[in-house]
């Protein structure tokens, strides 16, 4: 049986918004296995970014824990949970999120910056990385000469390039069309299957979240069948 590798027991985050209090999750209990690649499903509003963000450790609950790779991320201070991110988690965002004056490779490199590694050890990471996802050959392109697909596989790159066992994407085909979502959503499955990784990916489109080895809906907040 797989190990826990997200351990969420009654999360509940309330927004105030001026006098009205917004129940984003209410009592949400869910576990994720290590390996799985979860879609977290829902129409706008739902919660699933919010409950995508608190298991990141971008956002925080009003109440309740979530437990990553048996850390809680709830219990962290901002200084702690930062370090947390950089060496646990890799993020994926719609919008890319590449500086366009940095080459692929550059914006690979980012978040190793961060480490200890030296700039022998960092170039070589992030070769292995643009050479997971089929781009070892445009590291030396900037973002404006890659089309969408290939921008989204940079931005996954950057992600895994820490080597993170949690892997986080918010709607990551939303920005592209049929063919590059395709390639994005093999990127990550051969991710899960090749690599280990577990994946957790927000979307409301069936035929990505269908890539995915389960799929959940949140409705108002509420996790429904």
């Amino acid at each position: 049986m797989s190990e826990t590798i997200v351990r969420i027991r009654e999360l509940t985050k309330v927004y105030a918004q001026g006098e009205i209090q917004v129940t984003a999750l209410d009592r949400i209990t869910l576990d994720i296995a290590a390996g799985e690649f979860l879609a977290l499903m829902g129409p706008s509003g739902s919660g699933k970014s919010t409950l995508l963000h608190i298991i990141a450790g971008v956002d925080r609950p009003t109440s309740g824990e979530c437990l990553v790779q048996g850390v809680d991320v709830t219990k962290l201070n901002e200084s702690q949970l930062a370090d947390w991110r950089n060496q646990n988690v890799g993020f994926i965002f719609q919008t890319f999120n590449l500086i366009p004056v940095l080459t692929a490779a550059e914006n690979v490199e980012l978040p190793l910056l961060l480490t200890q590694l030296d700039r022998r050890q960092r170039r070589q990471q992030v070769e292995t990385a643009l050479e997971v996802v089929g781009l070892a050959d445009r590291a030396k392109h900037l973002p404006r000469q890659l089309s969408g697909g290939q921008e989204q596989r940079v931005a996954i790159a950057r992600a895994l390039v820490t080597d993170p066992k949690l892997i986080v994407a918010d709607e990551p085909t939303g920005n592209l069309d049929s063919h590059s979502a395709q390639e994005v959503l093999t990127a990550l499955q051969s991710l899960r299957r090749d690599a280990g990784k577990t994946i957790i990916m927000v979307t409301h489109d069936p035929k990505a979240a269908a890539f995915g080895t389960r799929q959940i809906h949140l409705e108002k907040g509420e996790l429904s069948a």
